[in-house]
């Protein structure tokens, strides 16, 4: 058979590229902003965080009340406005676990914008700062990136791109070549960026179950401006090139490890309607070079991109999707998460056995940095607070290097992860945490031994 030549046309080549180089521009070209590091959409986003700081809690509380009380009335009622659109259903209609983690999302949130109720919930290290210093966040990212995904997704950009660097990311990763794409997109501007480009790809059928879980708890890397901070927690700011080097390295260990160890290696190869992947679809064919089978893909994804008022309708059900669906489970699963870290010694417990292995890698204070290990489950930030007090500077610079690495925090990234599509759980999260903590922290050890 032969392959019908799509028609180049000028207007759909500049389909091709307009929106795409306006996406590359917001979501992937690094630009200075007071003193750091970021991309556009970034600072954008912080512009509106810096605007509305003062309603922005109120806000967010607003959702996630209403979130709970609509999911609350959908399950007791079930509206025909609710059966007759897709959309709504999939989003209001949950299961009885989500309807309590929604549920509970609503009752800490009130608690601690009210300030009522217990001061473990709603105290500055627990619910408070999820309300105010992360949720504002997350709604003023999820709104600007909610609605100018489509500009990197329905264009032909991850075609384009993709079908280059597949070659590169198959061989290494076994993973598309897009999603080189999700881990700039997070390396440059934010985790959560990378998280949601990996679910909504995963949704429209260009990545597997196996590929979503593995670039989701992989490649939705940590912000260089994030690392700054942290590293700037433990006073270690005059080594931040090497530290993130280090990152970098111990990142590349964990990306081509944990992958081939369970939970990820158990996930099929099957996208979300249960169709497996077919290696033809990366094939290119012959009378085709890399550059001009890409460039062929992206034309064709662009002439099917559709209008405005499509784009802005997927963009403005983007922003929906993400702010009134994973907000209330960021409020549940942070708070919880913070309160269990704060209020009781499971953390401390849970890094004793890490005691013996600190202590081989002849890192100093190991009683105390085990105790940091693992409560980077709960909220990334917490090991470099509580590594501030360490004296050494070994230690405090393998804490700091180790927290980034372990990429897997309730606070944000696991609750944005169990609340999207992407398939996989709080268990097979814990997992993938500590598989990453036992792979990376050898290498952060080198490279602290020979740095310090």
């Amino acid at each position: 058979m032969t392959q019908e030549k799509p028609k180049y046309n000028l207007k759909t080549i500049l389909t091709f590229i307009i929106p795409s180089l306006i996406g590359l521009l917001l979501f992937m070209t690094p630009i200075s902003y007071d003193g750091a590091i970021t991309i556009p959409i970034a600072v954008v986003s912080k512009f509106v965080q810096n605007q509305f700081a003062d309603i922005l809690p109120l806000v967010v509380t607003c959702i996630v009340v209403f979130m709970a009380i609509v999911s609350v009335l959908t399950k007791l009622i079930n509206p025909k406005l609710v059966r007759k659109n897709p959309f709504l259903h999939s989003l209001l209609n949950v299961s009885p676990f989500w309807l309590l983690v929604r549920v509970l999302g609503a009752v800490f949130i009130v608690l601690t914008y009210l300030e009522i109720g217990s001061e473990v919930i709603y105290s500055a290290d627990t619910g408070a700062l999820v309300l105010n210093d992360l949720l504002p966040v997350l709604l003023s990212v999820f709104i600007f990136a909610g609605m100018l995904l489509p500009l990197l997704l329905n264009f032909g950009l991850l075609e384009f791109f993709g079908t280059m660097l597949t070659k590169l990311m198959r061989p290494i990763f076994n993973l598309p070549g897009r999603s080189a794409i999700d881990c700039m997109a997070s390396w440059l501007g934010d985790g959560s960026v990378g998280i949601l480009m990996t679910n909504k790809q995963y949704e429209t059928r260009l990545y597997t179950e196996r590929e979503a879980a593995v670039i989701g708890t992989t490649f939705s890397a940590v912000s260089i401006t994030f690392s700054l901070v942290v590293i700037s927690q433990v006073k270690l700011e005059h080594l931040f090139v090497p530290f993130y080097l280090t990152v970098c390295l111990a990142g590349f260990a964990a990306a081509i490890i944990v992958p081939k160890l369970p939970p990820l290696s158990w996930k099929k190869d099957l996208y979300i309607d249960n169709t497996p992947r077919h290696p033809d679809d990366e094939m290119i064919p012959q009378g085709h070079g890399v550059m001009s089978w890409g460039f062929e893909q992206a034309i064709n994804k662009a002439s099917r991109a559709g209008g405005v008022k499509q784009v802005l309708t997927e963009g403005v059900k983007n922003v929906v999707d993400m702010v009134f669906g994973i907000i209330p489970v960021v409020m549940a699963i942070g708070t919880i998460a913070l309160v269990l870290a704060e209020n009781t010694p499971i953390f401390n417990y849970l890094g004793m056995p890490f005691i013996p292995l600190l202590e081989l890698l002849q890192i100093p204070e190991a009683d105390v940095a085990s105790t940091t290990i693992v409560v980077g489950f709960a909220d990334m930030f917490l090991p470099s607070i509580l590594a501030s007090s360490i004296e050494s500077d070994l230690t405090r610079f393998v804490i700091a290097a180790l927290s980034v690495t372990q990429l897997i925090y309730m606070s944000e990234v696991g609750a944005l992860l169990i609340g999207s599509k992407i398939p996989v759980n709080f268990f097979e999260l814990f997992v993938i945490f500590i598989l990453r903590t036992l792979v990376t922290l050898p290498v952060i050890a080198l490279c602290g031994h020979l740095l310090i």
